[in-house]
């Protein structure tokens, strides 16, 4: 779904406080290429690499996975923040051995899972991911009609920041998140400006404060997220779906689609990876489970791995399906 950072993280809790802060923020970026953990497709250690995501759903994954592996397991574990494309290519070279949430990448599931085979599916990871257009729910029930694709125009005033000019603003993250806003507002001829906040965290800020003042606002979001429990949006309709609607990036006129979404292992390491490769594959929760560890983390400021463990300690039945027999 959604920076181009780099970062190895040890597992003491004074290093799992910092990454837990640069993972949120998005700040730190680094060259890929030019890096790689260690531990990464280590055959015959017991250490496994993580990639983790720069929003915090896919940090929840990756702190439940690593608590299990360190702790039932025993493994060593290594994580690293790249962003969605180039995690691809990590995973491909053995530079880490698994991404626990992807969003969708047909060009690249083409060519490291179908051609050169050196990517592995690792399953559902059993949440259903959807991105769309939200406006607050306070400003909905005020105005019906907003969500309605075809009315924004309408709004547009109500919806203009110093940022957006003399258009509406549409709200969106990190531009290294998956996201066809720009040519949404262009081919469906809407009197909006795309404006990044930069990072899930800054987006989540700039939401935060417009609801607190209660104020509109139209954003780009996603689900699953914790933020629904804090501030109430309601989603607006664009047109429907279709199979193929999104197939030219530059001619996109439809609503995003509902994702499954789906785990990822370095081919030699879920061949050869153990249990550990087990566990991961067998790694499989709800929507609900994922929310309940990104809410510890990013509004109760708990680290990863205080939050992995209060969730593993009250779901035991859950987990324990996972390990390898």
């Amino acid at each position: 779904m959604r920076t181009s950072a780099f970062r190895r993280t040890r597992t003491t809790s004074a290093v799992a406080g910092v990454a837990a802060l640069l993972l949120l923020t998005g700040c730190g970026a680094a060259d890929m290429t030019k890096q790689a953990s260690p531990f990464a497709n280590a055959q015959g250690s017991k250490t496994v690499t993580l990639s983790v995501q720069s929003w915090v759903g896919a940090q929840a994954n990756v702190a439940v996975a690593q608590y299990l592996l360190e702790h039932k397991l025993g493994y060593r574990v290594d994580t690293v923040q790249v962003d969605e494309v180039p995690a691809w290519d990590a995973l491909s070279q053995g530079r880490v051995d698994a991404i626990m949430e992807d969003w969708g990448h047909p060009e690249q599931e083409q060519l490291y899972v179908k051609d050169k085979k050196t990517i592995a599916p690792g399953g559902e990871l059993g949440v259903t991911g959807h991105i769309g257009w939200f406006v607050p729910t306070y400003f909905a029930k005020q105005h019906p009609d907003v969500t309605n694709w075809k009315n924004l125009n309408k709004y547009a005033e109500d919806f203009r920041t110093a940022e957006s000019g003399s258009k509406g603003q549409l709200l969106d993250g990190s531009p290294s998140y998956v996201t066809n806003d720009k040519a949404l507002v262009k081919n469906l001829d809407l009197d909006f400006q795309v404006v990044f906040a930069g990072s899930e965290a800054a987006q989540i800020t700039q939401m935060r404060q417009f609801a607190k003042e209660k104020k509109p606002f139209l954003t780009y979001w996603y689900s699953p997220q914790w933020l629904f429990k804090k501030v109430p949006m309601t989603e607006v309709k664009l047109p429907p779906y279709k199979e193929g609607c999104d197939a030219d990036p530059d001619k996109v006129a439809c609503a995003y689609p509902h994702t499954p979404l789906q785990k990822y292992l370095n081919a030699d390491f879920a061949r050869s990876g153990g249990k550990a490769a087990a566990l991961l594959k067998n790694f499989k929760w709800t929507t609900e489970d994922q929310d309940q560890v990104s809410l510890m983390i990013a509004d109760q400021k708990l680290t990863p791995e205080e939050a992995a463990k209060k969730w593993v300690d009250s779901h035991e039945s859950t987990w324990r399906a996972w390990l390898p027999r």
